[in-house]
C-alpha cells in the first residue's frame, strides 16, 4: 500500500471499439497485488454502461461506470467531480481508467496532467489496446480516432492474438514496432493476458497530452469536438417496459436498452436475432436467463457468452455508423419477442 502523502499512479488503458480493453483490465485485476486497493473508472460510448457489469464487488476493487459520452471531452467535468469524490472517499493505491474506444485521449489527459490534480495524481505509461485484425480495415486504421489513441501511447498490447492469423499478428508487430517516436514496449495479450509488470513498473507518461492545437479548457475542447454533452435521462425501467436510450456523436450512433431485473430472456432465441445484426455493428449486452445471468460480447463478428456476476438489470447497447444502426423500433419489438 502506498504512502498517503504519494500522488496516485493513474493508467490509462485506451483502444478503438472492440481492442479488449476490458478483457485486458479483467487480466490485470487477477495479477493484483494483494496490499493494494484499486479503483476502475469505465467510460462507454453506450448510454448504459455494460463493461462494468464484467467486474464482480469486491473489498479491494471499486469500480465505477460512466456512460453516455466521451471522458475526454464530453464528460471532463463529470470525471473531474467523480475523481475527486473517488480519492476523498477511498483512496486507492492505484487507478485504472477505460476511456470510450471512440473518445480521443488527449483531452482526458489534459484533465488529469491539469493543476486541478497536480500532486495528487500521477499518470503512468498510457497501455493502448490493438486488435492486430483492425490494420486491415481502412476504416478503423485511417480513423483520426484511432491515430490518436496510439499516438499518445507508452505501450502496445497486442489483443485479439488468439483470433488473429500469424500474418496478422506479424504485420501488427512490425507496424507498432515502426511507430516513431519508438514505443517503449509492444507485447502481445493474447485473450487479454498481459504481464502485470508492464503496469506496475511503468514510468511516468512521457508524451505531451496536447499538440497545442487543442481548445485549452474541457469545456471548450467539448464544444469544438462534439458540442455540449447533455447527461441521459435514468429511469427505472419496469417490468415488460424496457427502456430506450439514444446517442449520437463521433461520427457514431448507439442504441441502449434497459429491461427489470425480473424481465427474462429466451438464450436460443436472443442469440439468434443477436447474431443476426449486421456484423459491422458492436454489440454488447448482459441478459437475465433462464439460465443464469449472461455476459454478451460482440466484436467484428467475434461473439463471447459468459457468466455474469451481475444482477441489476438487463442490459444492452449497439454501436456503429449511423447508416448501419437498425431501426429502434422494429428492435426492441423484436428483443421483447427474445423473452420468456
Amino acid at each position: 500500500m502506498q504512502n498517503s502523502s504519494n500522488p496516485i499512479p493513474v493508467h490509462l488503458i485506451t483502444g478503438f471499439l472492440g481492442s479488449g480493453k476490458s478483457t485486458l483490465i479483467r487480466q490485470l485485476i487477477e495479477q493484483k497485488p494483494l496490499d493494494e486497493r484499486w479503483a476502475v473508472v469505465i467510460n462507454e460510448f453506450g448510454r448504459v454502461g455494460i463493461d462494468q457489469s464484467m467486474f464482480a464487488e469486491r473489498d479491494d476493487l471499486i469500480i465505477q461506470g460512466l456512460p453516455g459520452g466521451c471522458l475526454c471531452c464530453q464528460l471532463a467535468f463529470v470525471l473531474q467531480a467523480s475523481l475527486v469524490k473517488l480519492v476523498h472517499r477511498y483512496r486507492p493505491d492505484r487507478l485504472i481508467i477505460e476511456p470510450s474506444g471512440v473518445g480521443h485521449p488527449t483531452g482526458l489527459l489534459d484533465v488529469l496532467q491539469g493543476e486541478g490534480f497536480a500532486g495528487v495524481l500521477e499518470v503512468r505509461d498510457v497501455i493502448a489496446a490493438l486488435d492486430p485484425r483492425r490494420l486491415e480495415d481502412p476504416r478503423s486504421r485511417d480513423s483520426a480516432t484511432f491515430k490518436d489513441q496510439l499516438a499518445v501511447a507508452d505501450g502496445v498490447a497486442l489483443t485479439m492474438t488468439d483470433l488473429s492469423t500469424p500474418a496478422q499478428i506479424q504485420a501488427s508487430l512490425e507496424w507498432a514496432e515502426g511507430l516513431w517516436p519508438p514505443r517503449k514496449w509492444v507485447e502481445q495479450a493474447p485473450h487479454g493476458a498481459l504481464a502485470i509488470s508492464w503496469l506496475l513498473q511503468g514510468g511516468r507518461h512521457d508524451r505531451p497530452s496536447s499538440d497545442g492545437s487543442s481548445p485549452a479548457s474541457p469545456h471548450e475542447y467539448a464544444k469544438a469536438a462534439h458540442g455540449v454533452h447533455e447527461e441521459p435521462a435514468w429511469r427505472e425501467p419496469k417490468p415488460g417496459e424496457p427502456e430506450l436510450d439514444c446517442g449520437s456523436s463521433l461520427g457514431y450512433a448507439s442504441l441502449s436498452w434497459r429491461w427489470h431485473v425480473q424481465d427474462r430472456f429466451d438464450l436460443d432465441r436472443l442469440m439468434a436475432y443477436l447474431g443476426g445484426l449486421p456484423s459491422e455493428l458492436r454489440v454488447k449486452g448482459v441478459f437475465h436467463t433462464p439460465d443464469g445471468w449472461k455476459l454478451y460480447n460482440r466484436a467484428d463478428a467475434a461473439v463471447t457468452l459468459t457468466s455474469s456476476a451481475w444482477r441489476h438489470d438487463s442490459r444492452l447497447e449497439i454501436i456503429g455508423e449511423p447508416d448501419a444502426m437498425p431501426k429502434a423500433k422494429a428492435t426492441q419489438a423484436a428483443l421483447q419477442g427474445c423473452k420468456t
